[in-house]
């Protein structure tokens, strides 16, 4: 009926309204004749009574149905910057031990998932802020299986390592949407540099489709910034000989190599490339993977 109150504030009027009519006993003394507040617009209709709802509280009661709209009120209002962090740092701390969410339990990931909608709870209804969203975000957290599957076989493999995982949003000066790029620095040990030897850059448009909910059109895979070891380096041009002009062009080629391939996304749009951002502001970034399911937490990072 009133689409701009939030539903808390429309019952605290809805209540403040009723106590209007309350017939409520005197503060002087017990059994004291209790005095009628008649609405104005009342006072000319020959039987105003039968219009008017006439309840006989006690005290306690009046003190519980004042307690009620004071406490409605509070609901309604904006939360406190202290509350806001303390619901985020909370998040944080249930994450933290989860090596990124490879490795937790089942009460883990039910406090997870209550923190996490705890802070989602600050940005109902309200939109997308693009401005905000521009930049690069660190992973903390994900239960979404296309991730995990990274992390499950770097614990496998003895020559496959993950390092950081970063989503960066490119929108600055867009209304509609921009560029996402996912970011995994990855390596091959003793042939890469640890951690960030390479980087696997997966590129998508983004367009708004509702408030909060972005759609992901999936552009092209690539492979770069290939770092090799020290190692590796030596074996391919020795520091103690004269590095010949072929063992030079062999690590520029390597430190140059990019390697792309398209992706071609379907033609109409599907659940699977709905992205869902619950929560945003200026260091945290929540976000939800509609069709293929999973959570994501990330802290905002360096520019790359």
């Amino acid at each position: 009926m009133y689409p701009h109150f939030p539903a808390a504030a429309l019952r605290t009027a809805h209540i403040l309204m009723e106590l209007t009519f309350i017939h409520a006993p005197s503060i002087s003394g017990a059994g004291a004749a209790a005095k009628t507040r008649i609405h104005p617009q009342h006072k000319s209709r020959p039987d105003s009574s039968a219009q008017l709802p006439s309840k006989n509280l006690s005290s306690s009661a009046l003190y519980a149905r004042c307690s009620a709209i004071v406490n409605l009120a509070a609901a309604s209002a904006p939360v406190k910057e202290s509350e806001r962090e303390f619901r985020k740092h909370e998040l944080l701390i249930a994450v933290q031990e989860t090596q990124r969410g490879f490795a937790t339990t089942a009460d883990q990931r039910s406090s997870i998932e209550e923190a996490l909608v705890s802070v989602e709870e600050l940005a109902a209804g309200s939109p997308l802020d693009l401005v905000a969203l521009n930049g690069t975000w660190r992973l903390n957290y994900t239960s979404a299986a296309d991730v995990l599957v990274l992390f499950e076989a770097a614990a496998r493999l003895p020559f496959f390592e993950v390092g950081q995982i970063f989503q960066k949003f490119e929108c600055l000066d867009r209304s509609d949407g921009g560029l996402v790029r996912n970011v995994v620095r990855w390596s091959i040990p003793s042939l890469l540099e640890e951690q960030e030897g390479a980087t696997l850059l997966v590129t998508a448009k983004f367009s708004i489709v509702s408030k909060r909910n972005i759609y992901l059109q999936f552009e092209e895979v690539a492979v770069e910034n290939i770092k090799i070891s020290e190692q590796l380096q030596s074996l391919i041009a020795p520091a103690i000989l004269p590095r010949s002009f072929v063992s030079l062009q062999i690590l520029q080629f390597l430190r140059t190599f990019r390697a792309q391939v398209p992706v071609n996304g379907p033609d109409r749009r599907t659940p699977r490339g709905l992205y869902y951002l619950s929560y945003l502001d200026r260091d945290m970034l929540l976000g939800r993977a509609v069709g293929s399911g999973g959570v994501f937490v990330f802290t905002r990072a360096q520019p790359l």
